[in-house]
């Protein structure tokens, strides 16, 4: 009887190990993908293609900022609006400098009217380009061309 539930203990431990084997989820990575074929069609305006793509880099375990950011852009062109701030705000999880972040983001809210948090991103990027970059320059334009204009 002992040498029974002997059997049965390591039958149940080994079935426990495998359960837990097979239940490991996909691998995540943090690696930097390859986004040239996407940034090609979000270039070319074919958001929902770059979407595809995208989504399916999550889906395989891949976390990265740019990724995300990518995601948000693409969604917003598409007007989802909701699930593009998520992506933006995933993408600054990972990265809190991430310039192109803030720079979509602030367009994000420039184009829902909330000019005030289109500013503080405006801030965030003066922070990260003392001498200029083109994220700055994007977002103080929007900002500016969205300001009602005083005589």
């Amino acid at each position: 009887m002992y040498v029974m539930k002997c059997v049965l203990a390591v039958c149940a431990a080994m079935l426990f190990a495998v359960q837990i084997a097979l239940a490991v989820d996909t691998p995540v990575t943090t690696d930097a993908p390859d986004l040239t074929a996407v940034r090609a069609k979000i270039k070319a305006k074919d958001f929902k293609s770059a979407l595809a793509d995208l989504s399916g880099m999550v889906d395989r375990g891949v976390q990265h900022a740019d990724v995300y950011n990518l995601l948000g852009f693409s969604l917003r062109k598409t007007g989802d609006y909701a699930k593009a701030l998520t992506f933006y705000k995933k993408a600054l999880d990972f990265d809190a400098n991430h310039k192109g972040a803030h720079e979509y983001l602030g367009e994000l809210y420039v184009e829902t009217g909330r000019l005030p948090q289109a500013r503080e991103h405006l801030a965030i990027l003066e922070k990260l380009c003392p001498k200029g970059c083109e994220e700055l320059e994007d977002l103080a334009k929007a900002i500016a061309d969205a300001t009602p204009k005083t005589n």
